[in-house]
């Protein structure tokens, strides 16, 4: 018999996955020209050739048993080392290998992060919308989620809200900038303003908060937007990155989380992600990418493809009427429904060939989610469908 936790976990599923799902069923009734799916943000680009020319040359030249062998468990000292001389040169930050743990993706990094920090009944506040896996993550060490409602001007952060909800429970704030589902970037000002919170309530508490940022769009941003980097705003920090999205490989389960070196408990809390990381079940990080990854510090994929894309279907779906705040970054747009029920609009969608996500899977009903990852060509066929649905509200 299963453990009751997973019995909840296994009836709920994932709902962008069953989204996914579905459009593989609409596939093979409608045919593939007309079935637009827009549900997983799976990279659309191949990964550049610096990837492919890395692994042979690492392969036919780096010592077998150093490529497939057990290592340090926070990764490969020479890749982390790259990795922070590469932060450092791009933020200005004075970070060592110490500073750097090699993960299994974002996600491995957060988890460890939670794992390191959360006592059971410890808070954990989110920012609506946001990725839903987090209130998993959270409570896989039986912490409590605690959401703080949308800014649904720009999609920043409620800050009053923010700050009435940061209590003497709070141990950590998890923020995504860029933002998925909203394409949202967090700016100086927000995080100056973050962290201003967040230092006045540990002093108000006598407590540790710590904050940690979910950057696997760090690359991804438009109209020459850049995306400040958290650690010079708050000393508590932790940044979790991914190399799924710039370099292309979301199978490959590769990434990394930064500790910040003002952080009050540095050499504990690097010593407890270390040991995280191992009886979490991932021991280190995949050998093989962690040396792909040392290689490729510092390159992305032709990642101009998102925002080409971005542009064709803002302007189109704005003039179909749809409301939307333009995203700033990632591969995502976040419309409003033209009713309340997103469920029932998106349920409506696949009338027309259109695979979407309700808003209420990232605690925003009445929005939905457009991964628009995909071909140009993809992008330009939905647009009759899109503005089909629209039309039928009217």
């Amino acid at each position: 018999m299963i453990s009751d936790k997973m019995k909840e976990l296994t009836k709920n599923g994932s709902a962008i996955r069953a989204m996914f799902e579905d459009g593989k069923k609409m596939i093979a009734k409608l045919g593939k020209e007309n079935v637009f799916d827009f549900s997983l943000g799976n990279p659309s680009i191949v990964p550049p050739e610096s990837v492919k020319q890395a692994i042979i040359d690492i392969l036919n030249e780096e010592e077998p048993m150093l490529v497939h062998g057990y290592m340090n468990n926070s990764g490969y000292e020479d890749v982390r080392k790259a990795t922070a001389d590469y932060i450092n040169s791009q933020h200005g930050t004075a970070f060592t290998e110490e500073n750097i743990v090699m993960t299994v993706g974002a996600a491995s990094a957060l988890n460890i992060a939670l794992k390191a920090t959360i006592n059971p009944g410890d808070e954990v506040l989110l920012i609506a919308p946001y990725f839903g896996e987090y209130n998993n993550y959270i409570n896989n060490y039986d912490g409590v989620p605690v959401v703080v409602s949308p800014d649904y001007e720009r999609f920043s952060i409620n800050f009053d809200e923010f700050e009435a909800k940061v209590s003497p429970k709070t141990k950590m704030v998890i923020i995504n900038t860029p933002n998925n589902p909203t394409g949202a970037v967090y700016s100086e000002s927000d995080l100056t303003r973050l962290a201003d919170i967040l230092n006045k309530k540990q002093a108000e508490y006598g407590t540790e908060i710590y904050l940690i940022s979910d950057e696997p769009y760090r690359e991804i941003c438009f109209g020459g937007k850049k995306v400040p980097y958290l650690t010079k705003f708050y000393k508590n920090t932790f940044v979790a990155y991914s190399y799924s999205k710039s370099l292309s490989l979301p199978g490959e389960r590769i990434g990394y989380l930064v500790i910040n070196n003002e952080m009050s408990d540095f050499e504990e809390m690097a010593g407890a992600l270390n040991v995280a990381n191992r009886i979490l079940g991932y021991v280190n990080a995949p050998s093989l990418m962690q040396r792909v990854a040392g290689r490729c510090v510092g390159q992305t994929a032709d990642l101009s493809v998102y925002e080409e894309n971005k542009d064709i279907l803002y302007k189109a779906l704005t003039e179909y009427g749809y409301e939307i705040v333009e995203p700033q970054g990632t591969f995502y747009m976040f419309p409003k429904c033209f009713t309340p029920d997103d469920k029932e609009f998106c349920t409506r969608a696949k009338e027309y060939g259109l695979v979407i996500v309700p808003g209420s899977n990232f605690a925003c009903p009445g929005y939905f989610r457009i991964a628009f990852c995909v071909k140009k060509e993809t992008l330009l066929n939905s647009l009759p469908a899109f503005k089909k649905l629209a039309d039928s509200y009217r």
